[in-house]
């Protein structure tokens, strides 16, 4: 097999020029957050994260400690915040407005064949730092699960999914300053 010169160094000169720019560039970086959060770690240190009570006429008791945990550990992964319990920089509270089960997909015989499950959860975000970014709003996700499954069995699974989704839309409404 004859070696092809032509070939290989036209091969080897994006490596030597990539290799090149390494070294000729050892402090410029490119970097990209993804998560949205749009803190300044200068000005904001610290976050309160309330209690979020169950209001709504349908109570599923572990639902409060779920979204809680759920929200403080995003929190926690996707900013250099420290939670406290005294005064903070930022604030998150609320309360759980709205836990619901619908019929959706009815079929020919008038009964439905999925049915949704809504989640809302009403959040008061204080900026002690800027009020003007400071809010009050509500904020639902759902799941549809098929209506022969019975809530008990899919419950835990989809209220960790929704209350995933209610996390997320809530860190890029506040902190993430969508």
């Amino acid at each position: 097999m004859a070696w092809n010169k032509s070939l290989s160094a036209a091969a080897l000169r994006p490596l030597l020029l990539l290799l090149a720019l390494c070294v000729a560039l050892p402090s410029c970086k490119i970097s990209y957050k993804f998560n949205g959060s749009a803190l300044d770690y200068t000005v904001y240190k610290t976050i309160r994260v309330a209690q979020f009570p169950i209001r709504a006429a349908l109570v599923y008791p572990p639902l409060q400690q779920m979204f809680e945990n759920e929200l403080l550990d995003y929190i926690s992964r996707n900013t250099r915040l420290q939670t406290t319990e005294g005064a903070a920089d930022l604030e998150l509270e609320g309360e759980i407005t709205n836990y619901a089960l619908t019929p959706q997909a009815v079929t020919e015989n008038a009964f439905a064949s999925q049915t949704r499950l809504t989640i809302s959860v009403r959040v008061k975000y204080v900026d002690n730092k800027d009020d003007k970014k400071s809010n009050d709003q509500t904020f639902s996700a759902y799941r549809d699960f098929d209506a022969s499954l019975m809530l008990t069995d899919v419950q835990d699974g989809l209220c960790e999914e929704i209350c995933e989704e209610l996390v997320n839309l809530i860190f890029n409404a506040t902190l993430g300053d969508w």
